[in-house]
């Protein structure tokens, strides 16, 4: 299941499923034959042979002729909450999506498409605005998390439909939210040119890690030893939560980074950004045995996902670490090969790509049509 959003108020679930009939295609660990890289782009859909190609009455999908063809993609549903859409994120139990409006945080379920509750944010910051900016449920599905332009952490109960506690000390905008697989932390990153880490039991924050720059995007590793933020600097950080130590500092995108998501292993991070690109990270062994060093190494990238015309303001994995999807300002979200950086097919269904709310790409989830998780 993939999820994006537009500008033009609408939000799209589609449904990306494996073909059976590519089976005997090498598994992902294993580095196949490289085709030429290309943009899906460039590929005209008149001309692209019907085997690789899916056309709906407001979208359209192209797949890469030029590799075997693995996936199949049709539309679920199109929702339309009452206001640009700034975020979006699947609930842990696939039941639910949730999306960052203007004075909203709105919940959607996956089955029906149909809005299911309305969480308001009355919180005015400059003009009648307080944009939601980021969401993301609890492990168990019972909460979540909001972030928006009021500063405010909140913690809601969905079930009952109200706040559970806030979290007090964001000095501007949070920008994005992560739990921990465990539920006990929530990651956070702000306008203030901070990233947090909080105590979910007790309200508490555990560490402020200060950076030079706007924190824009947060993950919490799958083992909840390390926190990875990007920021508005070019660069991205990852510190042990132990101590808050910096362990690595990623270099190589040459403009501002927009989205982190470490791999389902932990052992890989991708890192998505405004110079329309798309970076693997490979993860030293010096961090993942957290034997800090005095300084931290600079990261290796294993490759660069190209193809968006535009700002890449997302990227994630599969669950099963097979894919890679990025959404991008360009109209398009794309899935990938993520051992040789192939394009494997592009979705279009939006044509509204201003404002603040481009392409958001937030889960992908594991089953035989990606069913969420």
């Amino acid at each position: 299941m993939i999820l994006y959003v537009h500008a033009n108020l609408s939000l799209c679930i589609a449904s990306a499923i494996e073909q059976s009939m590519n089976s005997q295609q090498p598994p992902a660990h294993i580095q196949p034959q490289r085709a030429p890289t290309l943009s899906l782009l460039d590929q005209d859909f008149d001309s692209t042979p019907a085997a690789y190609k899916r056309q709906g009455e407001d979208w359209f999908a192209i797949f890469n002729k030029n590799v075997p063809r693995q996936l199949d993609v049709s539309l679920l549903h199109t929702c339309e909450p009452n206001s640009a859409v700034a975020c979006v994120r699947f609930s842990a139990d696939g039941k639910y999506i949730a999306t960052g409006c203007n004075k909203s945080a709105q919940i959607f379920d996956v089955e029906t498409g149909a809005k299911v509750i309305t969480l308001d944010h009355d919180f005015d910051r400059v003009g009648g605005y307080n944009y939601v900016r980021t969401v993301c449920f609890s492990p168990d599905s019972r909460y979540l998390a909001t972030g928006a332009d009021n500063d405010i952490i909140r913690i809601w109960d969905v079930q009952h439909k109200k706040i559970k506690q806030e979290f007090v000390g964001h000095e501007s905008s949070v920008y994005s939210l992560d739990f921990s697989r465990d539920g006990s932390r929530l990651a956070s990153g702000s306008a203030d040119r901070t990233a947090r880490l909080w105590d979910m039991e007790t309200g508490q924050k555990l560490l402020t890690l200060p950076i030079d720059h706007t924190v824009t995007t947060v993950a919490v590793s799958p083992d909840g030893k390390f926190l990875a933020a990007g920021s508005l600097d070019r660069c991205v950080r990852v510190w042990e939560t132990e101590r808050g130590s910096l362990v690595e500092r990623l270099v190589g995108h040459t403009n501002n980074v927009f989205s982190v998501a470490f791999s389902p292993s932990g052992m890989e991070l991708l890192s998505a950004s405004l110079d329309k690109t798309v970076k693997l990270w490979e993860l030293t062994p010096t961090m993942l045995t957290s034997m800090l060093p005095v300084r931290p190494p600079a990261g290796i990238c294993k490759t660069t996902y190209v193809g968006h015309k535009d700002f890449v303001l997302t990227a994630a994995w599969s669950p099963d670490g097979k894919w890679v999807v990025s959404g991008s300002a360009d109209g398009s979200v794309q899935f990938w090969n993520p051992v040789d950086g192939q394009p494997l097919f592009i979705l279009d269904g939006h044509t509204d790509t201003s404002g603040t709310s481009y392409i958001m790409l937030r889960s992908l989830t594991h089953g035989s049509d990606f069913s969420c998780s």
